[in-house]
């Protein structure tokens, strides 16, 4: 009687378990089935607009982050260039010339600004300068150095002017003065 009586026992304790461990996952899928069914996050394409406040805020903090970083990044290739600026015009004073060297100074003062001006917003449209009064070239190596220092000097101060949220029109016509200049630089001899 012993035997029939656990066996009995041990057999509904199983159903016990599977009934109540059924019961526990159905409530805790219960929330999962009871979402609305025009849930759009599901489909590929559409903004979830759903999405947890704590995502979200993460999501701007990341964004924010990044835009400080390029502001900085743009900010200290504006001193690279007024430093090289100042080497060249050194070398340039010194020497009356350009060694094979300084045009690779040149070389890489053209990314630089390049780089600063796409930073900007600016693009490769290297449009009239007369709005700036500059619209005629250096003749002289020397003219050249000379505006190359001052619109350098000119776009290393509107780059500390501007934010991260703001596009400076002048910054970008001033990048774009100065790749003129460097080009005329780099073709003369």
């Amino acid at each position: 009687m012993r035997s029939l009586i656990s066996t009995n026992i041990s057999c509904q304790i199983p159903w016990r378990l599977i009934l109540a461990g059924s019961l526990i996952c159905f409530g805790f899928l219960m929330p999962a089935f009871s979402q609305s069914s025009d849930n759009d996050s599901l489909i590929p394409g559409r903004r979830n607009d759903d999405q947890p406040k704590s995502v979200k805020e993460y999501l701007a903090r990341q964004r924010a982050a990044k835009e400080k970083k390029d502001h900085e990044e743009l900010l200290k290739r504006g001193d690279e260039v007024a430093a090289i600026t100042s080497q060249l015009e050194a070398a340039f004073e010194k020497s009356n010339g350009l060694s094979q060297a300084d045009r690779g100074k040149l070389a890489s003062l053209e990314k630089l600004v390049t780089r600063i001006r796409k930073g900007l917003g600016g693009d490769d449209d290297d449009g009239d300068d007369a709005v700036e009064g500059n619209s005629e070239s250096p003749s002289t190596l020397k003219e050249a150095f000379d505006s190359l220092k001052e619109t350098t000097s000119k776009l290393v101060d509107e780059l500390k002017k501007t934010t991260r949220f703001t596009v400076s029109a002048v910054a970008i016509q001033s990048s774009n003065s100065v790749l003129k200049i460097v080009r005329f630089l780099r073709l003369r001899r």
